[in-house]
């Protein structure tokens, strides 16, 4: 069930911050029906955020609405590719070169505005959690600044790690802060930090947030 409370919550915290910078929040919709994104639309959220493409178009077609934007949060598979580029108007996570090679492909083609995408960087260098690596993120995104049909925009963070408490979420988050802040430096005109989710985003949020994906604390846990 969606929380409209929580949410006017979170929008007034957005409101009140000092100095005023835009945030958007994502709404993690992943596992979650037709109702309740249309509650949290009739809400006044816009940015939902799904991980299984099949699951995703299902939604979209049965919404019927073109007011939404859908934002692909999940791993990027080889055969979903052309879907992800032609149904979502956001992709975050792009990992290597060939992923954003394909999504490039099918973009130029279908005669829309180029597609944004983020990267998404191991910053904790946990095996467990996918992205490119620091030391390879600027030969990346080199390549893909170059390529017709998608706009680098930012970059994406995986959850924290879980071992460490606030102050170790806090030093991934200023991480990967100081990773976009390189690319500006090397002449990479990104605007967008992908960063934070339920459990943590206001520790995102201090430390240089503008896009904030959130499940649980709006939707409450799903059940798989």
């Amino acid at each position: 069930m969606f929380d409209v409370s929580r949410w006017r919550q979170i929008q007034a915290v957005l409101a009140s911050l000092t100095p005023p910078r835009e945030i958007r929040v994502i709404a993690v919709s992943k596992g979650q029906g037709v109702a309740e994104i249309r509650a949290a639309a009739e809400a006044g959220v816009r940015l939902f955020g799904e991980s299984y493409v099949q699951e995703a178009l299902e939604k979209q077609e049965q919404l019927g609405r073109t007011d939404l934007e859908w934002h692909f949060i999940g791993r990027i598979q080889r055969n979903k590719t052309r879907f992800i580029a032609s149904r979502f108007h956001w992709v975050h996570g792009v990992t290597e070169e060939g992923q954003a090679r394909r999504l490039s492909e099918v973009r130029t083609g279908d005669g829309r505005p180029p597609l944004p995408i983020c990267l998404q960087v191991n910053i904790s260098g946990e095996t467990s959690k996918g992205g490119v690596s620091p030391a390879q993120l600027p030969m990346l995104a080199e390549a893909v600044a170059q390529m017709p049909g998608v706009t680098l925009r930012g970059l994406m963070a995986p959850p924290a790690p879980l071992q460490g408490g606030e102050d170790a979420a806090r030093r991934h988050f200023a991480a990967l802060r100081q990773q976009l802040e390189s690319l500006r430096a090397a002449g990479h005109s990104l605007d967008t930090l992908s960063m934070g989710m339920s459990g943590d985003y206001p520790l995102a949020l201090e430390e240089g947030a503008t896009l904030l994906r959130l499940g649980t604390i709006l939707f409450g846990r799903r059940e798989n």
